[in-house]
């Protein structure tokens, strides 16, 4: 009776771990499939860590609010609602601790400071690493510098995410409305 009982629990306890990667995946491929597309303008990518794996670290122009609330403090979670601007680019509509009762998009951010001269916070989105393939990681960061070294271009580099009840994913990175792979094999059929 015990072996039956022991074989039970070992059971569930399978199933349990199959189950938990199984619902976060389909948690964030249902964010991509019907979540709001917003485009974020990015600023220079870093390489890679080791430790952490291959993937491009991106940094965001859409950074920093205007906001009274005072008792903001580093590492505190912030609500930042989204909206789009004429350009199709994500821009900041407000910031806030709590969620509030809002039609409006929003996503996670982690406050990095705040600055009471100018009655602004600092933060970082959530959605800031593009995990790549290992031997990729490296060349993508090679292309983004050099496009945003060329002075004879403007160059328009952007993350695709899709955002839904405050779930973002990060579906891809865009040098000039292309896929940063496409140049990746671009360069490499060359």
């Amino acid at each position: 009776m015990k072996t039956i009982h022991v074989f039970l629990i070992f059971i569930a306890v399978v199933i349990l771990q199959l189950f938990v990667p199984a619902k976060m995946i389909f948690d964030k491929e249902a964010v991509l499939k019907t979540g709001t597309v917003y485009k974020f303008k990015t600023r220079p990518i870093d390489p890679s860590d080791p430790f952490r794996g291959k993937y491009v670290t991106l940094n965001y122009e859409l950074n920093t609010a205007e906001t009274m609330d005072s008792t903001l403090r580093r590492g505190d979670k912030i609500l930042v609602y989204l909206e789009t601007d004429s350009s199709g680019f994500a821009k900041l509509h407000s910031v806030s601790k709590t969620e509030k009762n809002s039609d409006r998009d929003f996503v996670e951010a982690k406050v990095q400071w705040y600055n009471s001269k100018s009655n602004s916070v600092n933060f970082q989105l959530e959605f800031n690493r593009y995990y790549m393939d290992e031997f990729k990681a490296k060349p993508a960061e090679d292309i983004y510098r050099e496009y945003n070294r060329r002075r004879d271009t403007i160059n328009k580099t952007y993350a695709l995410v899709a955002v839904q009840d405050g779930e973002a994913v990060l579906k891809d990175v865009f040098i000039n409305d292309k896929p940063i792979l496409y140049y990746i094999e671009k360069q490499d059929n060359q």
